[in-house]
């Protein structure tokens, strides 16, 4: 039976006292010799602004630091640290401090001994994962599992998620494993158990029955997921007077970075730790909240305050990253936002360049403008490429952007997302298109015979290939002739029970291969995703889910453009593009990332692209006010990215569906003034032919008059080039148009030149 929560009978161990300790409370005694050197400890308060010293040197009590971006907060949160050890005598093992991440932790803890010139050993410094799973394994007797219990990952998490679902007998085409797990991990972060879980239809019924059984399975096995780790020690401190106790007396003082960032779970541990001396020490911004669909809540700064009625409020202003301009724009974004205290952010760097607000013609020029303006730079020797990051709401979005970074043979590197064709659904319907194109291409059929599930297992794929083997066809062409005429083939009923299936699968693979002349590349993707119930089997309603389908989208926009040029010529621009060899290793590289990965960055450059309503905002929050207050914070969070220069790109139309249509600038955009900003138009972009593109090659036809005389293609990406009059420049693109090859220049001298090579007379450098 579940044991949920664990019982409120003093079953704990016994107090666990630190060596020579007599009690958890108090400071340090006279006489004491811990060995800092206090004189060099204050010398480093001189070093820090009006602002950051009241927080380094704030009394006892709850303290909430309202830490604006750029402002010095994880300064200020180690140099508090110090100054508890080294100036008021606070021994280590009675501080936690608790972050988001390894490495912010790491970096906590280095900056502490170097401030004090010594060990901390006792400090309580870490994730809350990682001291939540020490105390439960020091309070383990209490709980109804072993203290060796193991920390499932989120692969060991979905598989028992499918176990239960399997067990229960479910359709896992309306119950997708990620989607119910998912809903279950919410749950989970606001305390809520299987028997709580809220139920107003049959898929919530549903899906707290599938809770129970997974949460009795993690048990069975001696295990804990992510989530159990804060749950579980929430109710330890919760239903348990004596462990609250323990732990509150001991930690006299807690501090917490990235305080907006804490579910419901994390705040309820952080209320209960600091019950006895309050001293809670928070850092954070409400400002840069944005990560609520992974249950952040930044309401709990209001909760903080509220159950903290004494609590002192001190706001960190200053920043030392970005422009004065920079700053004047995010302050104009965000200050629409409300239920937050305001800030005002001001730097000694200056004002700086004026943010610019460029305005293209559609998706496909804001990628090649954007990689223009780096090759620009890069080309006139006033940066590097590493200087740069381009920013975006989805990861969809990115694919435009690799293809004119590959082209123009600019180093660039992806942050917090795998490549768009290195995506799991984008592969998996290349793959689809590969073996309708060629039935014998092996690795495909592996990748999608059973994907989406269809009920042929791997016992089922060997005995398949060895009838291929003896048949002398590869297992395509066997597929696709189980598919046309099952009774023809000899030996077939060697395939036991996954022989229908196989069967049903040759059928399907028959029909597109059918169809492969009669369809477009877009026309046959969308046949095989209906086919296939794709979108079913991708989104489950989870925002990973639909970020997935997303993609599956892009992919699609991309064939719409080869309806002409056909599949086999779709595939190989996919197959070049998506080279891991193309990208270079080297740490000088263009950064492309969204906008929730760029949370904790900063570049001296910052694009923001794709600013168009519907993108940023997402058309999924334009209906609810929280998440649209989140998109504004998010587009906060992106603006004070930038040191030196931000530019924000919105285009007039977007390839949505296969084909342009009109969209409308963000209505963020709209809360910034006219005078923060320098304003260019469509027509000052470089003008390019709608059908082809600043970066997309077209590869020369030869027709039967002249095939003896194929035309080259001289200029590569990347090559310097001399020019007559125009001196040294740079290949953004080249390609073969009208009998002659058509050149993308970056001159030093004029900028960007499109010139025909018949005539322009180029010299390779």
């Amino acid at each position: 039976m579940l044991c949920l929560p664990p019982p409120a009978s003093p079953i704990l161990p016994p107090s666990c006292l630190p060596p020579n300790s007599a009690n958890f409370g108090g400071t340090r005694e006279a006489g004491d010799d811990v060995g800092y050197n206090i004189p060099a400890i204050m010398e480093y308060l001189q070093d820090l602004n009006p602002q950051q010293q009241q927080a380094v040197t704030a009394g006892l009590g709850p303290i909430l630091v309202l830490a604006g971006p750029g402002s010095g907060k994880t300064r200020v949160l180690t140099q508090r640290i110090a100054y508890l050890i080294g100036s008021l005598g606070v021994r280590p093992y009675q501080i936690l401090a608790v972050t988001f991440t390894n490495k912010a932790a790491r970096e906590m803890e280095h900056r502490v001994m170097d401030l004090l010139g010594g060990e901390t050993q006792g400090l309580s410094l870490g994730t809350f994962h990682a001291n939540c799973a020490r105390i439960l394994r020091r309070e383990a007797e209490a709980m109804p599992f072993n203290a060796n219990f193991v920390i499932y990952d989120t692969d060991d998490q979905l598989s028992l998620v499918k176990n239960a679902i399997k067990d229960l007998n479910l359709d896992e085409k309306y119950f997708r494993p990620a989607g119910v797990h998912a809903a279950i991990s919410n749950a989970k972060n606001e305390l809520l158990l299987p028997d709580d879980y809220p139920i107003t239809n049959y898929r919530d019924e549903t899906v707290a029955t599938v809770y129970r059984r997974y949460q009795e399975s993690l048990l069975a096995n001696n295990a804990l997921d992510f989530d159990d780790l804060l749950l579980w020690t929430a109710f330890l401190l919760e239903e348990s007077p004596a462990a609250r106790e323990k732990y509150a007396r001991r930690y006299e003082h807690v501090l917490v970075d990235e305080f907006q960032d804490t579910n419901m779970a994390q705040y309820i541990l952080l209320k209960h730790l600091a019950s006895f001396h309050h001293n809670i020490f928070v850092v954070g911004d409400v400002d840069q909240s944005i990560y609520r669909w992974r249950g952040a809540d930044y309401r709990n700064v209001l909760r903080f305050e509220r159950d903290f009625p004494d609590t002192q409020t001190i706001l960190l202003e200053q920043n030392y990253r970005s422009t004065q301009s920079i700053l004047d724009v995010a302050m104009a974004v965000i200050d629409r936002n409300p239920q937050r205290a305001r800030k005002q952010l001001f730097t000694e760097r200056g004002m700086g360049e004026k943010v610019r607000l460029i305005e293209t013609e559609d998706d496909q020029e804001e990628a090649a403008l954007v990689v223009e303006k780096i090759a620009s730079q890069v080309l006139k020797k006033t940066a590097q490429p590493g200087d740069f990051a381009v920013m975006y709401r989805t990861n969809a979005q990115s694919r435009l952007l690799e293809e004119a970074f590959l082209k123009s043979g600019i180093p660039h590197k992806l942050v917090g997302a795998q490549r768009f064709y290195g995506r799991r659904e984008v592969k998996d319907v290349v793959a689809y298109l590969r073996l309708v194109h060629n039935p014998q291409d092996e690795i495909s059929l592996t990748r999608v015979i059973n994907t989406p599930a269809r009920g042929i297992g791997n016992k089922t794929v060997i005995t398949l290939r060895t009838l291929a083997q003896q048949t002398k066809q590869s297992p395509g062409m066997l597929l696709l002739a189980l598919g046309q005429d099952p009774d023809s083939i000899p030996g077939s009923q060697s395939l036991g029970r996954g022989f229908q299936s196989l069967c049903k699968f040759g059928t399907l693979l028959a029909g597109w291969k059918a169809q492969i002349n009669a369809l477009s590349p877009m026309g046959l993707m969308d046949r095989i995703l209906t086919d296939t119930d794709y979108h079913e089997y991708l989104d489950d309603g989870s925002e990973e889910g639909q970020e997935r389908w997303e993609n599956v989208i892009e992919l699609r926009r991309l064939a719409a453009d080869f309806a002409e040029k056909g599949l086999t010529a779709f595939l190989e621009q996919v197959a070049l593009v998506s080279d891991q060899d193309t990208l270079d290793a080297s740490g000088n590289a263009a950064t492309l990332l969204t906008l929730h990965a760029a949370k904790g960055l900063e570049f001296p450059v910052v694009f923001i692209v794709g600013l168009a309503q519907g993108t940023l905002p997402h058309s999924r929050s334009l209906e609810d006010p929280e998440e649209m207050q989140e998109e504004r914070r998010l587009l906060y969070v992106g603006i004070t990215r930038a040191k030196d220069r931000l530019i924000l790109v919105y285009s007039r139309r977007r390839n949505l569906f296969g084909y342009y249509e009109p969209v409308e600038p963000s209505e963020f955009l709209d809360d910034i003034p006219d005078e923060l900003l320098t304003r260019t138009g469509a027509s000052m972009v470089i003008p390019r032919q709608r059908s082809v593109g600043l970066f997309s090659a077209q590869r020369w036809q030869p027709s039967s008059a002249d095939e003896a005389l194929p035309m080259v293609q001289r200029f590569q990406p990347g090559q310097r080039v001399e020019h007559g009059i125009w001196g040294e420049g740079m290949v953004l693109n080249s390609r073969l148009q009208d009998d002659d090859e058509v050149v993308d220049i970056f001159f030093e001298s004029v900028g960007l030149k499109r010139v025909a090579a018949s005539l322009a007379k180029l010299t390779i450098i």
